[in-house]
C-alpha cells in the first residue's frame, strides 16, 4: 500500500511537471517575437513642436515596451505630403500611424470633431473628449467604418482667428476679412456664419497666402500655430473659441489587426499615456503660448460676453442644421443633448 502511494505521488509529480513545461511552451509560442517598423506622420508640427515631442514619446514607449522589436519612424510636417494626401495614405495603409485633424472626405460624420461651439469651456471640453467622454464614444465607431483604429484625441485648446491690419469680434466687423480655413466641413461654413470670408487652404500654403494677401489671416487654430509660424505676418489673435482644437491619434486598421494581442496592448497603452499627459498639459501649454504671443507684440483679444453669445447663437442657428444633413439627426440629437449651454 505504501509503495502504491509513493508511485502515485511520483506519477502526479511527473504530470504536474509535464503540464508546467507544456504551458510554458504554449505561453512562449503565444509571446510576440516579430519585428516591426511603422511609419508615423504628423500633418503639422516640426521637430521642435509640442505635438512632435508627444509623438516621439509614443514612439519611444512602443520601442521600450517591446524591447526594441517595434520601431516607429516619424515624419514631420510636409515630409510626406499635405493633409489630405497623408490621410489618404493612412487609409490605404501606406502610412501606419498618424496624428491628424481627420479629413471628412471618407465619411462626413467625422465632421463631429469640428462642430462649432460644441463646448464652451475647458471643463466641458475635457469631459467630452475624455476616455469615457460622450464625444469619444461617438467618434470611435465612425473611424472604424473607414478602416482606422482610433486611440483617442490629442487636445490642444480653443481655436481663434488671427489677422493682420484689423480684427473682428462680431459679425458686422468681420465683413470683408478673408481668413484661411481648414478645408474640412463645417469649418469654412463656420467662418462664413461668423461674418468672415472663408478661404479653404492646406496648412503648407498658409504662410505664403497670408504674405501675398490671398487671405488676411488664419482661423480655427490655437494661438501656438499662429504665433510660432506666422507671427511676422499677424497682428491680432481673437479668441473666439468657436472650435476645440483636437487632433486624433490613429492607426491603419489592417496594420492593427495583423498584430497579436500583446503588441496591440503595447501600442494602445503607449498611446493612452501620451493622451493622458496631453489632457493634463493642454491648458497650461495654451496659456503659455498666449503669454508668449503677447510678449512678442501680438495683440490678444477676448470678445465680450455679448459678442460671444451673439456668435454662438448665429453659428449654431446656421451651421448646426447644415451639419445635420451630413451627420444625420441621430448624431446631432446626441450633440444637442450634450453640448455646452451658453451662460
Amino acid at each position: 500500500m505504501k509503495q502504491s502511494i509513493k508511485q502515485l505521488i511520483r506519477a502526479s509529480q511527473v504530470v504536474v511537471l509535464s503540464t508546467t513545461v507544456a504551458l510554458g511552451c504554449a505561453f512562449s509560442a503565444l509571446a510576440s517575437d516579430k519585428d516591426y517598423k511603422f511609419k508615423l506622420a504628423l500633418e503639422s508640427g516640426d521637430r521642435e513642436s509640442a505635438s512632435a515631442k508627444s509623438m516621439e514619446m509614443w514612439a519611444d514607449l512602443i520601442k521600450e515596451k517591446s524591447n526594441g522589436r517595434m520601431k516607429v519612424n516619424i515624419y514631420y510636417q510636409g515630409e510626406l505630403g499635405g493633409q489630405q494626401e497623408l490621410f489618404d495614405q493612412l487609409v490605404k495603409g501606406n502610412i501606419d500611424m498618424m496624428l491628424t485633424w481627420p479629413q471628412t472626405s471618407y465619411d462626413e460624420r467625422l465632421g463631429v470633431n469640428y462642430i462649432p461651439y460644441l463646448t464652451l469651456g475647458w471643463d466641458d471640453a475635457l469631459k467630452a473628449y475624455d476616455e469615457d467622454g460622450w464625444l469619444k464614444n461617438i467618434l470611435g465607431p465612425v473611424y472604424a467604418d473607414i478602416g482606422l483604429k482610433y486611440f483617442g484625441p490629442y487636445p490642444e485648446g480653443f481655436g481663434g482667428i488671427a489677422t493682420k491690419g484689423r480684427y473682428a469680434t462680431n459679425y458686422e466687423d468681420a465683413k470683408g476679412l478673408k481668413v484661411r480655413s481648414q478645408p474640412v466641413f463645417p469649418l469654412p461654413q463656420t467662418m462664413k456664419a461668423m461674418g468672415f470670408q472663408a478661404v479653404p487652404i492646406d496648412w503648407a500654403e498658409v504662410y505664403t497666402s497670408i504674405q501675398t494677401g490671398v487671405v488676411d489671416g488664419d482661423s480655427s487654430n490655437v494661438i501656438y500655430w499662429d504665433y510660432e509660424y506666422f507671427r511676422d505676418q499677424l497682428d491680432y489673435f481673437v479668441h473666439s473659441k468657436h472650435n476645440f482644437s483636437s487632433y486624433a491619434m490613429l492607426m491603419n486598421n489592417d496594420t492593427w489587426q495583423k498584430l497579436d494581442e500583446e503588441d496591440q496592448a503595447i501600442i494602445a497603452d503607449a498611446a493612452q499615456q501620451v493622451i493622458d499627459k496631453q489632457f493634463k498639459d493642454a491648458k497650461a501649454e495654451d496659456d503659455k503660448w498666449i503669454a508668449k504671443a503677447q510678449e512678442a507684440g501680438m495683440e490678444y483679444i477676448v470678445p465680450s460676453d455679448e459678442d460671444m453669445r451673439a456668435w454662438v447663437e448665429r453659428v449654431r442657428a446656421e451651421v448646426w442644421p447644415e451639419a445635420e444633413k451630413s451627420l444625420g439627426k441621430e448624431l446631432m440629437d446626441k450633440i444637442r443633448a450634450n453640448a455646452s449651454v451658453p451662460q
